[in-house]
């Protein structure tokens, strides 16, 4: 089951069901299933707050994953700033949609395991986000 809340702002409009679907047809693509993935949008004060108390990190971003996979069924709680994903677009003269798409997705990828700190990790990350995004009906 895959949810979607926001906490402390409006939740950003977006198709869930198919949202959900894609996410499900990118896991497969991925030899994964779909277990618990829950969504948090939140504003950029609160992703600094996740940020600091659960990674010991001080600084902004847009997405932060907390894995709990269990063998080939992906699961965890995503949390997404909408602020930066907003910001983000505009410095890439990208739509909010396809940007909130693209941060949605990149959460998934990572729980299918694909990383993207190390050295050709980051081109590999944005070759699968690519990839997914073509495969969404918008």
């Amino acid at each position: 089951m895959i949810t979607y809340q926001a906490d402390g702002i409006q939740m950003p409009e977006f198709k869930h069901r198919e949202v959900s679907a894609w996410i499900k047809t990118v896991a497969a693509a991925h030899d994964r299933r779909v277990g618990q993935i829950g969504y948090m949008f939140v504003n950029d004060a609160k992703i600094l707050e996740v940020n600091k108390e659960y990674l010991g990190h001080d600084y902004f971003t847009d997405i932060i994953t907390f894995d709990y996979d269990e063998g080939d069924v992906i699961g965890g709680d995503i949390v997404i700033s909408v602020d930066t994903v907003r910001s983000n677009a505009e410095m890439f003269g990208k739509t909010f949609n396809d940007e909130l798409h693209r941060v949605i997705i990149h959460g998934i990828l990572h729980l299918c395991g694909i990383n993207d700190k190390g050295p050709g990790e980051r081109e590999v990350m944005e070759k699968e986000e690519n990839k997914a995004l073509e495969a969404l009906v918008k």
